[in-house]
């Protein structure tokens, strides 16, 4: 989902706070005691309403034209900007139980030294989702090809193919380049 834009109406109160409404977003209300808080509580109320709509397959109201708002006496506009994966990433901590497989003898040497798998396996997510060196192989008609920047474990691995004869559905021989 990109980022999106939804116009809040905030409400001068008495006591120097401010009310704020969502006109594109029924019951999405909040306050605070100052500008700036009333703002991060606006922010707050837009990512709960619109998180638990996408968890709810709900559709996403598109939002209004911030000029098409009418305004009454005292009321000001403020378009809060929301980035849905940023929030998630941010707010969302939940943990979700994965099974995987690994050599025993890797198993023994981590075990030896109090590795924390779930760790291990948290931060090289986090680094090869974040990296712009992503790497991947593809098979392409029997023949390996590696696109894009490869890291240095897998230039060795691929070293080692190239020297391969590898056959395909018809039995030439293909060799890796």
């Amino acid at each position: 989902m990109k980022k999106l834009f939804y116009p809040a109406v905030f409400i001068p109160e008495e006591d120097g706070g401010f009310s704020v409404f969502f006109p594109d977003l029924p019951g999405c209300n909040t306050c605070g005691d100052t500008i700036d808080q009333s703002y991060e509580m606006a922010f707050e109320a837009l990512g709960l309403v619109l998180s638990y709509m996408e968890d709810k397959k709900e559709p996403i109201p598109q939002a209004s034209n911030p000029q098409a708002i009418k305004l009454e006496e005292g009321q000001f506009l403020v378009v809060i900007e929301f980035d849905m994966a940023a929030y998630k990433k941010r707010t969302e901590s939940r943990a979700v139980k994965k099974t995987l497989t690994i050599p025993s003898w890797l198993n023994d040497a981590a075990l030896e030294k109090n590795v924390n798998f779930s760790q291990v396996l948290q931060d090289a997510l986090i680094r090869m989702i974040e990296s712009p060196q992503t790497s991947m192989i593809k098979i392409d008609k029997g023949a390996y090809r590696v696109l894009i920047n490869k890291p240095p474990i897998l230039k060795k691995r691929i070293s080692k193919l190239k020297n391969l004869n590898i056959k395909s559905k018809n039995n030439q021989k293909h060799l890796c380049r």
